[in-house]
């Protein structure tokens, strides 16, 4: 394993702080060192890359300047905010743990390691770097991105997709750490991660941890970090239908308050079993039936849309119909609505389903 003695932690982190000073990139949430800022970037930023997170982190901190604002939203209107951001239940839990620190902590957001990871949807990644960035607290904030730098300078061999790792990262960092500095320590080597010790192709030329690298000196930083485990994607072939009433209006439905996609608004949609038109027409019919009590008449195929999740990808034939039911069209359950086609911009739609959206604003369906 590795050992880190005084000489190396020093020369490590004046490389790393120095490379850090002189290329750091202007990101909006660099802008202060506001916890809530820092928090609602870290949430952003998980699973997803900085330059698709930019416009978002703007646009949402515009609609929720404050740890106050987001705490008492309306829940539609933050979902509404972060769609296409995908991975909801990152924002719900979000707002649920902004609101806890508006009535348990006076509005303030906790800078001890016990209280913030107590905080709903704060894992210890998210409460080390709320607490360096923010507080100045010389906690480590570990997730695959430092990983993956740390194994290759460290030369740390372990399985990355296994929990007890990342414990040992943890430990590394807490003997790295800058003690005057802890704030740009972290952000430097997840910037260092970001623009050269890459996922792949690192560029060790131009790296300033270089001379440091066990990795690079052993020729073995290709081969880093080590992930044996992979989740396995599971295929769900899906019938999702745009049906259209006699006012011209389109049915959508919110999906439930727990699970997958929680609280967002979609077409409507089912699995089904076959390999024929008959399986995805005989599904979706029956799927509105038995919701809604309407008869839906199906006309012709739309489209086809894939959408991956890190554990499920959706396979979804589209088609458009009617709804041909002589009942009262406006007797809908709760989580039902005859919406317009402009109406549809003000509900929240995974990202899936914002493409089916398209097609209707392109004229290929209705």
């Amino acid at each position: 394993m590795f050992s880190l003695n005084d000489s190396y932690v020093k020369q490590f982190q004046d490389h790393l702080l120095t490379w850090y000073d002189e290329n750091k990139r202007t990101l909006p949430w660099r802008e202060n060192q506001d916890p809530y800022r820092v928090w609602v970037s870290e949430i952003m930023l998980q699973q997803t890359r900085v330059d698709t997170v930019i416009p978002y982190f703007e646009r949402f901190t515009q609609l929720f300047p404050t740890l106050q604002d987001l705490a008492y939203a309306d829940e539609e209107k933050v979902l509404k905010a972060w769609e296409g951001l995908g991975y909801y239940s990152r924002v719900r839990n979000l707002q649920t743990a902004v609101r806890e620190v508006c009535e348990s902590y006076g509005g303030i957001v906790p800078n001890t390691p016990k209280e913030i990871a107590g905080l709903k949807g704060v894992g210890p990644y998210t409460a080390g770097a709320v607490l360096s960035i923010a507080y100045g607290i010389p906690e480590p904030a570990v997730d695959g991105n430092v990983m993956r730098v740390l194994s290759r300078i460290l030369l740390i061999e372990e399985d990355i997709s296994k929990p007890k790792t990342r414990v040992l990262f943890e430990k590394a960092v807490r003997e790295l750490i800058s003690h005057e500095d802890p704030s740009s320590f972290n952000q430097a080597l997840m910037e260092l991660g970001a623009l050269i010790c890459t996922p792949k192709s690192p560029a060790c030329l131009l790296c300033p941890m270089r001379e440091l690298c066990r990795g690079f000196e052993s020729g073995r930083q290709a081969e880093l970090p080590v992930k044996l485990g992979k989740t396995k994607v599971r295929k769900a072939k899906m019938s999702a239908g745009v049906l259209i009433n006699r006012d011209g209006r389109i049915l959508i439905h919110k999906r439930p308050s727990e699970g997958l996609l929680a609280n967002m608004w979609e077409f409507p949609n089912t699995e089904y079993v076959g390999e024929h038109k008959d399986a995805e027409i005989d599904a979706l019919v029956g799927y509105v039936q038995e919701q809604t009590n309407l008869g839906a008449v199906v006309e012709e195929k739309a489209g086809y849309i894939e959408h991956v999740f890190s554990h499920l990808k959706w396979e979804i034939q589209i088609w458009q119909g009617k709804i041909e039911s002589e009942d009262d069209l406006e007797q809908l359950p709760d989580d039902w609505k005859w919406v317009t086609v402009d109406e549809l911009d003000t509900y929240p739609f995974p990202v899936s389903h914002q493409k089916i959206i398209r097609l209707i604003k392109e004229a290929l369906i209705v």
